[in-house]
């Protein structure tokens, strides 16, 4: 059963947009403590448990991407179904954009919920997304990031050739099977379609030998974005040759000769949808098991 089947009668679908520095976050889902120790601090537990506060109900979060520890997001898109009755207090009074206000006076510093609106009962903030839009920030100066930089641009020990790692990026573009840059997840396809990806020299006089990779996808597998990074580098370096990043989309288990890029460069910045009456539609096509054409 989806999540919109299971609905109630009352309930009304609410999506929220989100950001946060994942510095200091163990990633996005809720883990389960381990005896003896305190839950680990996650974005989901944090967010779920200020709504709960604000609501007094429980409340179910759904994500676009689940962002590993260390990784940021500027552009997070999330769903939950609430009673009506929850919105029904004096400070919100029925109008779900009123939560915006009340969550920036509870959440903590490094998030924030920057849009609440209500969403068609069909809305899957997962299943509905057309695509996934990361940035990768990396600087290979001597002297690291920039000190207000630091918690979100990684630090690359070799100086890179912007156009060989363009080059690169551009063989990977395209449908693959990726299934060398991601970690294993039991049953699951590591076949993607790779959009964009393109690297860009953003140096500034006080931040040299800065990089940007931007990078979009119908979806992406467990660690593909800061491996499909850290594959471009190790060719920036000249480590590795351009052909070695084709060579990596023939083999069919993820392979240790990618390195894979710090967590903190890494930013979700958006999350594409279609037109609402195309949500249905396009959740059913997310859902079916991807495949690679015959060659």
């Amino acid at each position: 059963m989806d999540s919109t089947d299971a609905r109630l009668p009352d309930q009304l679908r609410l999506r929220f947009d989100i950001a946060y520095d994942g510095t200091d976050f163990h990633g996005w889902a809720r883990q389960k403590p381990q005896p003896g120790q305190d839950a680990l601090r996650t974005v989901q537990q944090t967010l779920e448990e200020t709504l709960e506060l604000v609501l007094r109900e429980p409340v179910n979060l759904t994500v676009a991407g689940r962002t590993d520890a260390g990784v940021h997001a500027a552009g997070q898109v999330a769903h939950a179904d609430v009673s009506a009755a929850s919105l029904d207090q004096r400070s919100i009074d029925g109008d779900p954009t009123r939560l915006v206000r009340r969550l920036s006076r509870l959440l903590p510093a490094d998030m924030r919920v920057s849009g609440c609106t209500a969403a068609p009962a069909v809305f899957d903030a997962r299943f509905s997304a057309l695509r996934r839009h990361y940035t990768y920030r990396v600087t290979t100066h001597p002297a690291g990031p920039l000190p207000t930089r630091e918690r979100d641009t990684a630090s690359w020990p070799k100086p890179v050739d912007i156009d060989a790692m363009a080059e690169a990026a551009t063989v990977l573009t395209g449908l693959h099977d990726f299934a060398a840059f991601c970690k294993a997840k039991p049953n699951a396809t590591t076949i993607r379609s790779l959009e964009s990806f393109t690297w860009h020299d953003i140096s500034t006089p006080t931040e040299p030998q800065l990089y940007e990779a931007r990078v979009s996808a119908d979806a992406f597998c467990w660690s593909m974005v800061r491996s499909l990074v850290g594959c471009c580098l190790a060719v920036g370096e000249g480590r590795r040759d351009v052909d070695f990043a084709a060579a990596m989309l023939e083999e069919t288990k993820r392979s240790s000769a990618i390195p894979v890029a710090p967590a903190k460069g890494l930013s979700l910045t958006g999350v594409d949808y279609p037109d609402a009456g195309e949500l249905a539609a396009r959740a059913e096509v997310t859902r079916d098991k991807r495949s690679l054409p015959p060659q």
